[in-house]
């Protein structure tokens, strides 16, 4: 069975729990915002759905503060919110016609 630190956080990013300490204990991690910089937590297609609120417990542990505390300040939301198909984004480069030659074989 895997240790503690072998536990993923961020399956997006392939984030352990390891990971997550260091960056608290280490590099001096004292919010979401910057575990997300120093370790792309919540920048994976699920968007942290998952993974921020995990980190907060880890972090809330650590600094010795409630988790409510630390999800008060979750890291900034930039779009896109969802994923978005990269057709989609062809399309808008394209003003919306079918790329010339593109097309599936």
């Amino acid at each position: 069975m895997a240790g503690e630190d072998e536990v993923t956080i961020c399956r997006c990013e392939d984030v352990t729990m390891a990971e997550v300490l260091e960056a608290i204990r280490v590099h001096g991690a004292r919010t979401l915002d910057e575990l997300k910089r120093i370790l792309r937590i919540g920048m994976g297609p699920c968007q942290g759905r998952t993974c921020l609120r995990l980190a907060a417990g880890v972090l809330a542990r650590e600094l010795g503060v409630p988790a409510s505390e630390v999800m008060r300040e979750l890291p900034r939301v930039r779009p896109p919110i969802v994923p978005v198909p990269i057709g989609h984004l062809v399309l808008l480069g394209t003003g919306g016609r079918e790329p010339k030659g593109g097309g599936d074989p």
